[in-house]
């Protein structure tokens, strides 16, 4: 079958799985018309119509392949021939270990290679309800933000309870009007990044009296509720702060508020908690409060965070706020393909799998895409090794993880295989051995995902 006679796949919303998805799917010569509703119908999170538009973090999290899963991630994403690695890396910032990005160019980017490839149709509109009977092959990457009509009918097809969690977003801040004079620029450890220094992060310092007052003041802030949500729970690697709060005093400065590995040059000492800020664009005129997710209302935003040093005359480029999250309970609906079992011409891709974060979802858009080429073209569909990141994520929403206690998960080494040790090995060089663990797992990887890809 030529190129020209192939079928086009249809792929439900242009974000970071559908956009991966349709790169891959063109990439193999397989025509795609990709269907976004947004200007047509916006999102509770979105402020445009770009592909791939980044409406929480602008950090792909670490960089490092050789110590961090995701990082793994990353790399067998570019050996992969990923748009959303090629674009993110096209448009990064310095972050100390992390990949972030300049989150307009980045999605420009994007934007701008699927709309130039011959074989990319976009369509605006949403699609209410199932698609059409005719579509053959679809891939459903809408994301957390599903639209309701498509959820309901998603919902319908699979007999399945609702899946949702409240996912929050942090704010950002202009640099000017961050005051300098309290706050600090380092990284935490010094560590040294891509396109970093060492100094990546703004500290603003807090002392015990501060950060107690300042948990308090989260305690009793007026919140944003959605009542018609109750019950539905918080994905715990997105948790807004005052939930944090909540569980104990002390429970910010060990998450994002901790102190570890940062010195405050002017006390010449640790401070007792940081609120670390991080450069959002590539201009370095916006940074977004790291790990600050809040459903805190948008005036008592205001007031609580010009509490912390160095915030007390903060402008705000973006406020907190919250959206709806909703997956799917992949291990049970999904074939290892991602085909939905009950309707196999539908595929699943990106973050409403139960995939949680920005690469992860893009991973699995990636791996939807080289499926559906796959099938669209004859040939036999092979998931990656259970070894390599690309297929300890996909396993786990396919098969490996519980149905009955299906979260989202993000990434991470306790999904790969483990390496045993060599026989006979006294304690400390047993102990020796197990600390190279995570160097070990991602060699082996990479090795396996070269045999996967054929080079």
């Amino acid at each position: 079958m030529t190129e020209n006679t192939l079928k086009p796949v249809h792929i439900i919303g242009a974000g970071l799985a559908g956009s991966e998805a349709a790169w891959q799917l063109v990439s193999a010569g397989v025509p795609v018309i990709l269907h976004e509703m947004r200007p047509h119908r916006a999102t509770d999170a979105h402020q445009t119509d770009r592909c791939a538009e980044l409406v929480c973090s602008n950090s792909f999290r670490s960089d490092d392949a050789e110590n961090n899963a995701v990082g793994l991630l990353h790399e067998e994403m570019r050996r992969a021939g990923s748009l959303i690695l090629k674009s993110a890396d096209a448009s990064k910032l310095p972050a100390g270990g992390a990949l972030a990005v300049d989150r307009d160019g980045f999605a420009e980017r994007v934007t701008e290679a699927l709309t130039a490839h011959p074989l990319v149709t976009f369509t605006r509109g949403e699609i209410e309800g199932l698609p059409p009977a005719d579509w053959d092959s679809v891939i459903v990457a809408t994301g957390p933000l599903t639209s309701p009509a498509l959820a309901e009918a998603i919902l319908s097809l699979t007999g399945e309870a609702s899946l949702s969690f409240f996912d929050a977003i942090a704010p950002i801040v202009h640099k000017d009007s961050i005051d300098l004079d309290k706050a600090w620029f380092q990284s935490r450890y010094d560590k040294v990044g891509p396109e970093g220094d060492g100094a990546d992060y703004i500290n603003c310092p807090l002392d015990k009296p501060q950060y107690l007052a300042f948990i308090e003041a989260l305690l009793v802030g007026e919140k944003t509720e959605f009542k018609e949500w109750e019950g539905t729970p918080y994905f715990e690697g997105c948790l807004p702060i005052e939930i944090m709060a909540a569980r104990g005093a002390n429970t910010l400065r060990f998450g994002p508020m901790k102190p570890i590995g940062l010195f405050d040059p002017r006390e010449q000492r640790r401070p007792y908690a940081v609120v670390q800020l991080r450069q959002d664009n590539a201009l370095g005129t916006l940074y977004n409060m790291v790990g600050f997710q809040t459903k805190l209302k948008y005036a008592e935003q205001v007031r609580v965070f010009r509490s912390i040093p160095g915030l007390e005359n903060a402008e705000f480029a973006r406020l907190g706020g919250l959206h709806r999250n909703t997956f799917i309970n992949s291990p049970k609906l999904l074939d290892q393909a991602l085909r939905l079992k009950q309707q196999p011409r539908l595929r699943f891709a990106g973050q409403i799998t139960g995939v949680e974060g920005y690469v992860e979802s893009a991973a699995i858009g990636l791996l939807a895409g080289r499926f559906a080429a796959a099938e669209r073209r004859g040939q036999a569909i092979t998931p990656p090794p259970l070894t390599t990141a690309l297929g300890a994520l996909i396993g786990h929403i396919t098969g490996q993880a519980d149905a009955k206690t299906f979260q989202p998960m993000n990434v991470n080494f306790g999904l790969f295989p483990e390496i045993d040790p060599p026989e006979g090995l006294t304690k400390a060089l047993l102990r020796e051995w197990k600390s190279g663990r995570k160097p070990r797992l991602s060699q082996r990887a990479l090795g396996d995902l070269a045999g996967w890809l054929g080079v």
